[in-house]
């Protein structure tokens, strides 16, 4: 399987770039259930995306100093004092992206932060996979947006049609507000809902909207 990195640097969109996937009611892995899925990457080669509706229990400022963002920083600046952390990025949300390389973090973000390692997912949004924009983020600097996501979703190639023929997933466009949603619990039903399905009329049946 290939990298996120090798999907999007192929820039060659598929047909589920950009798009919402929800796993149907028959999905029979129950690491999706329920989940909102955002593709980001959709090829002949296979498709990633990123989990929207599972929050970590673990702040910003938790992540900074387990990877001791800090004294790197102490270092760099010449001083022995405690460096602060913006009010902005205490709030920073961390969710799980997904069951594939769970150690690694991916920031989706805004197109409005970005620097030699961001790739564009679509015209609006961004990926930054480097510590560099976590220390942006630290000191304020980040994107007007973003999420923080441990791991991510992979398909090798045919899988995700293949799963898709069998009726697991539901797809539609995808929608920012709904990226960076906070309302974790709701944001599945509400995703049915602005495709005009009522959870009630969910079947095994049914495939796209």
């Amino acid at each position: 399987m290939f990298g996120i990195e090798d999907h999007l640097s192929r820039r060659k969109r598929g047909c589920l770039d950009g798009h919402f996937l929800l796993a149907m009611p028959g999905m029979n892995d129950e690491r999706f259930e329920r989940t909102v899925i955002f593709v980001c990457a959709h090829s002949e080669d296979g498709a990633m995306g990123f989990i929207l509706n599972r929050p970590q229990p673990l702040s910003f400022e938790d992540l900074v100093e387990s990877l001791d963002l800090d004294s790197q920083q102490r270092r760099k600046a010449g001083t022995s004092c405690k460096l602060g952390i913006s009010e902005c990025a205490r709030d920073f949300p961390i969710q799980f992206g997904g069951p594939v390389d769970t150690g690694r973090g991916f920031v989706l973000h805004s197109d409005d932060y970005i620097s030699e390692s961001t790739m564009p997912v679509n015209d609006e949004l961004c990926l930054t996979a480097t510590i560099d924009i976590l220390r942006a983020i630290k000191e304020g600097r980040g994107p007007d947006r973003g999420i923080m996501l441990l791991g991510y979703a992979g398909w090798g190639p045919g899988q995700l049609e293949a799963e898709m023929a069998a009726n697991s997933w539901l797809s539609c466009p995808a929608r920012d507000d709904i990226v960076f949603d906070r309302d974790h619990l709701t944001k599945y039903d509400r995703v049915l809902g602005h495709m005009g399905v009522s959870p009630a009329m969910l079947s095994i049946e049914a495939g796209h909207a």
